[in-house]
């Protein structure tokens, strides 16, 4: 993938702690931008098909909670 240098500006504790945690900075904050380029695209999708759908039901939402996070019965598997 091509790549783009560009000037960002951050708090410097925020430096100071991405210093601490990674020797990749700009891989760090590139996947940080990623992960939230996806939820705003997601969020959108999601904002699309309720607008022309309607809300999303109680099932619906438990149902989506259990495929992302398992559901309650899982945790209960050995």
């Amino acid at each position: 993938m091509a790549s783009t240098r560009i000037t960002v500006t951050l708090p410097s504790e925020q430096v100071e702690e991405l210093r601490n945690i990674t020797d990749n900075v700009s891989g760090y904050v590139a996947a940080a931008v990623d992960r939230q380029i996806r939820h705003d695209l997601l969020a959108e999708d999601l904002r699309r098909y309720e607008a022309e759908h309607g809300s999303f039901t109680d099932e619906e939402l438990a149902s989506a909670r259990a495929e992302l996070f398992g559901s309650a019965s899982d945790s209960n598997v050995a």
